[in-house]
């Protein structure tokens, strides 16, 4: 047998990544992926190599986000799968396109559930927590298996995909003609999905009707990277906009029709609101209650059928991708013309005046120890000074009080928790944007948050990225003054160690350290690491007695009959 022109699968699958112009993995080797890593590295693919799956996923998540293009996180088999399976299950939900691809154990032993080395059904597993799920059990099926995961990932809602490649797959031979025929790149993997022309119609007739209307921009409106019509639309009807968090920037937040600074005002009295990449989930109290004017109608753009009437009926619901959407919309707006009235303006405007100038007060307020307004006051200072800046931001009171203080200037600048809010994304986020972008991150975290991946400092530092981290240090989980009710001594479910130097642990993977505990060292530390390009922690010193149980959630969180 002529073995001369063999080729195995690990090749051939890193020959099909070249060929889909996917030029970076994120991941943590081992059995049985480590040479394929190697592979990957040897042929021009940038690897970066993390301290735990999950974050790598983070990373992979983050960067289809921002780039429309699925993000691959790379990882063993079983525990570290398990791992991974957290991000690509927020991925999913968030609507970020990724793929996690993990290697597998054998096959016939794992089916017979004999005991193999890290033995689990991997990919039945992931099929709940995935948009899908794909195993590769031949050589010859890598290409059209790689094609399914990144057209399945990016078409429709975006979301994760898990492919699920066998040890005897890597280890598997072809002969190497073969294989380059079967290589190709899917053809038009994410098509338009255009409305129909009746459903816009009976949108624009909605605004047209309405007294007192608002556009809801979401993530999936940052997403479709719409920007200029998205302005276009909003700024020729005068339709004042909320933007949710990671749609922050799409029209910069001090933008005279941003509703931001009166959201309860707009929520309450607005008679038609139009969601765009918007969904009336938890995030926006299901569209009913106490907090939505009761007689209010909907516009929905959404690219998931299944997202309209979720929560409450729409009105005129826009089924199509968001780009396609909003581009009919503005083009329809000359035969339907809509324009927001100037007495609802001017309603926002006096409400908003108010509300700034009391943010403004709270910011401008120095205590001593710092609470997270004084701390915040600045942070804006250094951001506003750098427009341009990512801003990661993770936490309770943390995330709650800076996404409130911090205005945003670029379209998906701002990456946060997002939907499930879940905690531990800001060091995977942080990564990924920095490698995405080549520009400068600024991750604003509560101490809680980072402790769940901030071993990932070491990834920053081995990888010299410019990434620069806040940390809010109060002591605790919300805050870190509760007491142990068991009048034991012991520390209370809340409490972490207030006394803790988180930077002196960048300080030992050779990054630069500070500790500040007044306005004007965070505002020197913070610029002084923007400014630097290198990787930098600062421990903000933050009182343990300011925060707020559970942040702006509170209503969610199920108290004692006590109340304790």
């Amino acid at each position: 047998m002529d073995n001369s022109n063999l080729t195995d699968g690990m090749h051939v699958f890193v020959d099909a990544l070249l060929k889909n112009g996917i030029d970076t993995i994120y991941g943590v080797v081992g059995i049985p992926v480590t040479d394929l890593a190697r592979h990957a590295q040897e042929m021009g693919i940038k690897y970066y190599g993390f301290r735990h799956e999950q974050s790598a996923g983070n990373a992979a998540a983050i960067t289809g986000f921002l780039t429309k293009k699925p993000g691959i996180c790379l990882t063993v088999s079983a525990p570290g799968f398990l791992n991974g399976l957290t991000a690509l299950a927020n991925a999913t939900v968030n609507g970020f396109p990724m793929i996690q691809i993990s290697g597998s154990s054998d096959r016939a032993i794992i089916d017979l559930q004999q005991g193999d080395y890290e033995e689990l059904d991997q990919m039945n597993a992931a099929k709940p927590f995935a948009k899908a799920a794909y195993r590769i059990n031949r050589p010859e099926d890598i290409a059209v298996g790689l094609a399914r995961a990144i057209r399945t990932a990016i078409s429709g809602r975006p979301g994760g995909v898990y492919l699920d490649l066998t040890t005897a797959l890597l280890g598997s031979t072809i002969d190497k003609t073969v294989a380059d025929n079967s290589l190709f790149v899917p053809v038009c993997p994410a098509p338009k999905q255009i409305p129909s022309q009746e459903s816009i119609e009976r949108a624009l007739k909605l605004l047209g009707d309405a007294k007192k209307p608002l556009i809801i921009l979401g993530k999936g409106a940052a997403y479709s990277q719409a920007d200029a019509n998205i302005r276009e639309f909003i700024e020729t009807t005068n339709i004042p906009f909320l933007p949710m968090s990671m749609a922050k920037g799409l029209l910069e937040d001090d933008h005279k029709l941003c509703a931001a600074a009166a959201r309860s005002l707009v929520l309450e009295n607005a008679d038609v609101v139009m969601l765009v990449g918007a969904r009336l989930n938890w995030l926006l109290s299901h569209g009913k209650g106490k907090h939505w004017n009761p007689a209010v109608r909907f516009v929905q753009l959404d690219i998931e059928p299944k997202e309209i009437d979720s929560n409450v009926r729409i009105d005129a619901p826009v089924v199509g991708d968001i780009s396609s959407s909003i581009e009919l919309m503005v083009a329809g707006l000359g035969k339907s013309p809509v324009k927001a009235s100037s007495d609802w303006l001017a309603q926002i405007d006096a409400d908003k005046s108010v509300n700034i100038q009391k943010m403004a007060a709270k910011l401008a307020a120095v205590t001593s120890p710092m609470d997270f307004y004084t701390a915040l006051g600045a942070v804006k200072e250094v951001i506003d000074a750098n427009k341009d800046i990512y801003l990661v931001n993770e936490g309770a009171n943390t995330l709650d009080d800076t996404r409130n203080a911090i205005n945003m200037y670029q379209p998906r600048h701002r990456l946060d928790c997002g939907t499930w809010g879940v905690m531990g994304v800001g060091m995977g986020y942080a990564i990924g944007a920095a490698v995405t972008s080549g520009k400068p991150i600024v991750m604003i975290d509560g101490d809680s948050a980072f402790g769940f991946s901030g071993m990932e400092i070491e990834t920053v530092c081995r990888f010299k990225l410019p990434v620069t981290i806040v940390i809010f240090n109060n002591g605790g989980i919300y805050r870190g003054d509760h007491i142990d009710l068991s009048g034991k001594g012991a520390p209370s479910p809340t409490t972490l160690m207030v006394s803790a130097r988180y930077d002196k642990l960048i300080e030992a993977f050779g990054g630069t350290p500070y500790n500040v505990a007044t306005p004007q060292e965070l505002k020197d530390a913070l610029a002084s690491g923007i400014t630097s390009g290198k990787p930098t922690l600062i421990n903000c010193v933050i009182d343990p007695a300011t925060g707020t149980e559970s942040g702006h959630i509170s209503s969610l969180n199920p108290k004692t009959v006590a109340g304790k």
